[in-house]
């Protein structure tokens, strides 16, 4: 599931077939406004994964794109049409609007036939259709809420992941990226889209072959928690597949996780301390996405699709600061320089991996007692840690 950033819209791909459905979630409720590829055929064991839609939303206008094996298309409140003027060898599995709205970034390039994640992207003018090139990524694009930054993945099974940084360039036309030198070095591989927190200050990232949540502070890309997810009792399918199951809300330090146990978790960085919330019945959660009005969006194994608001504290649901978070995207670009145009995927980046090990093995060896009660706390979500 994909909230839009600013508007009470929700777009979900269904598990069964690549079908992508839109909701309204305002007045409280949820209500469906579209289906889009509802005559697709379904998933079968060959195509799983493969086929799954990439969707994206317009920063700014209900406006959503979505792209599957045969074509992209566009949601609007007035239906749904083809894109036309694309390249005739596009066939993009990954798609992200650039924060102003005025550049459509697509992956892998029209023109790239193997090994996408070691070539190119497609930069496209979406008013008029103009296709220039761009540099590789995988997966999504997470902007930061300043605009200025966005973070997205690079790499593959054999070489590792990272995550890679960009200045948006807003001086062309179309708006395009340009890689930074500084990235964050992951372990293993088939991690999701990364996404920051509304605030700015922390940026997280769920990987699904070892099953692990990486947070990091922005700008140090200092780990604030780094852990592997216990899975005893898992009542899903142990087939490894995406996890969209963590959500950053309004409240500034605090991620929210969904479990196999049907329980909501609460992780407040800022003070350490996590929280489950038995709200769902015991149906597992399968998908979690954040409003712009900071409610919960919870899909469950069982079907349901729930809308969530959360309690909110008024010594800490303040909007954040602008200039506050204008000002973590400039230190962090005072940090590091553009890699050169001639550089790329070899180029000699400058690589953060300062995680401390707060994995299972590791626990009886930390000195940090606050974080190993929040490992315990989210290895039995149906406690609380402290």
């Amino acid at each position: 599931m994909v909230c839009h950033p600013r508007l009470p819209l929700v777009a979900g791909v269904n598990s069964a077939d690549p079908v992508v459905r839109v909701w309204d979630s305002d007045a409280g409720g949820l209500r469906v406004l579209e289906t889009i590829g509802a005559d697709s055929p379904p998933y079968d064991d060959v195509h799983v994964g493969r086929r799954t839609p990439a969707v994206a939303w317009h920063p700014d206008r209900a406006l959503l794109l979505v792209a599957d094996e045969r074509a992209v298309v566009m949601w609007t409140p007035d239906g749904v049409d083809e894109l036309d003027d694309l390249p005739a060898t596009a066939a993009y599995r990954w798609l992200g609007f650039s924060p102003d709205g005025e550049g459509l970034w697509a992956a892998p390039s029209s023109g790239d036939e193997h090994k996408p994640w070691e070539l190119s992207s497609d930069v496209l003018d979406p008013y008029s259709g103009t296709v220039h090139p761009g540099p590789g990524w995988h997966t999504g694009i997470a902007a930061h809420p300043s605009g200025e930054v966005v973070a997205t993945l690079h790499g593959d099974d054999i070489d590792g992941t990272s995550v890679v940084f960009a200045r948006v360039d807003d001086g062309t036309a179309p708006t395009t990226m340009r890689l930074l030198e500084r990235t964050l070095d992951l372990e293993v591989d088939n991690y999701e889209t990364p996404i920051f927190s509304a605030d700015g200050r922390h940026l997280a990232i769920r990987g699904h072959n070892d099953n692990s949540l990486d947070v990091v502070g922005f700008p140090s890309l200092q780990h604030v928690l780094r852990t592997i997810l216990d899975q005893r009792g898992n009542p899903l399918p142990t087939h490894p597949g995406p996890r969209h199951d963590i959500a950053f809300g309004t409240r500034p330090g605090v991620l929210w996780l969904g479990t196999t146990a049907g329980i909501l978790v609460e992780i407040d960085l800022d003070e350490q301390r996590t929280t489950g919330h038995d709200v769902l019945d015991g149906h597992p959660v399968t998908a979690l996405a954040a409003t712009p009005a900071g409610e919960l969006v919870v899909a469950t194994a069982h079907g349901d699709l729930v809308l969530l608001s959360v309690r909110t504290d008024p010594d800490r649901d303040r909007a954040p600061d602008d200039d506050a978070v204008r000002a973590t995207a400039t230190s962090f670009l005072d940090t590091t320089s553009e890699v050169p145009d001639d550089g790329g995927p070899e180029a000699p980046w400058v690589v953060r991996d300062d995680a401390p090990n707060w994995v299972s093995d590791g626990l009886a060896t930390a000195t940090e007692p606050a974080w190993l009660r929040l490992q315990a706390a989210i290895d039995n979500p149906r406690g609380q840690g402290g």
